[in-house]
C-alpha cells in the first residue's frame, strides 16, 4: 500500500510527500510504513516497494468475461489488495473520524489527491496516519501485506517524468528520483530535513496540478 506526505507526505508540513506520509505511519506504535510531497519553486519525495498497477479494462465487460469479474470491479488478481484497502477506508470513515475518506482506486491504491485535500485542513493530519492514535493501523498493515509487487523501473520512469515536469513548471529545485538496490527512490526537495521548497506556495501548487498525471497510481503521493 502506498501513502503519500506529513501530510505523511511529509513530517515537515501540511504537504510533504507521500513517502513521508507512509514514513509517518511507520512511526505509529503498531505499524511500519513509508511515503510524502513538496512546494514553491521546488519540492521533495519518498518511495516504497514496486509498482505494478492493475490494468483496468478499456471497455466495460471486456476483461470481465475473461476473469469473471463484473465491469467496474477491481482488476483480476488485484481484488485482495482492493478489498483490503477498502476495509482500511471503511475503518477510516467509521473509527478514524473521516466520513468523507475516499474509496481506493480500481487499482487498489489510495486516492492521495483526495486524501491530501482532507489532510490539508487544520487538525486533519491524521488522515495520513491511520486515524487518531493509529486506530486503523491494523487494516493499513493488512492492505500493505497484500499489495502487488511493483515494477521498480516503471516506478522510476514515472517519478522521473514527474520530476522533470515539476522543474519545467517552475519548481527548479525538485530533484530526480534515484535507483538504490533495485528500488526506485522518490525525488523532490533536495533536503527534506530542512525543506527548501515551499509546498504551500501558489507556484508549487500550480506545478503539482500540471504534473499530477505523470505519476502512476502506485507512486502517487510518494514525491
Amino acid at each position: 500500500m502506498t501513502f503519500p506526505r506529513t501530510n505523511p507526505r511529509s513530517p515537515r508540513g501540511p504537504r510533504t510527500t507521500a513517502r513521508l506520509r507512509m514514513t509517518a505511519l511507520v512511526a505509529l506504535p503498531v505499524l511500519a510504513l513509508s511515503v510524502g510531497c513538496g512546494g514553491g519553486d521546488d519540492s521533495a519525495g519518498g518511495t516504497k516497494k514496486s509498482d505494478v498497477i492493475a490494468d483496468v479494462p478499456d471497455t466495460p465487460g471486456a476483461s470481465a468475461e475473461k476473469d469473471g469479474t463484473k465491469a467496474g470491479a477491481p482488476p483480476a488478481g488485484k481484488s485482495a489488495f482492493y478489498d483490503a484497502q477498502l476495509k482500511y477506508v471503511q475503518c477510516m470513515r467509521v473509527k478514524g473520524g473521516y466520513k468523507d475518506y475516499p474509496d481506493p482506486k480500481l487499482s487498489g491504491y489510495l486516492d492521495w489527491e483526495k486524501i491530501e485535500v482532507i489532510a490539508s485542513k487544520p487538525g486533519q493530519n491524521e488522515a495520513y496516519k491511520g486515524g487518531k492514535d493509529g486506530v486503523c493501523a491494523p487494516e493499513l498493515l493488512a492492505a500493505m501485506d497484500v499489495e502487488p509487487e511493483r515494477d521498480q523501473q516503471k516506478s522510476y520512469e514515472s517519478m522521473l517524468a514527474h520530476a522533470k515536469c515539476m522543474r519545467d513548471n517552475g519548481v527548479s529545485r525538485f530533484t530526480n528520483p534515484t535507483m538504490s538496490g533495485g528500488n526506485a527512490q522518490p525525488g523532490g526537495d533536495p533536503n527534506p530535513a530542512s525543506p527548501s521548497i515551499d509546498t504551500d506556495s501558489p507556484a508549487y501548487k500550480q506545478a503539482r496540478q500540471a504534473c499530477k498525471s505523470k505519476l502512476i497510481d502506485s507512486v502517487e503521493g510518494m514525491q
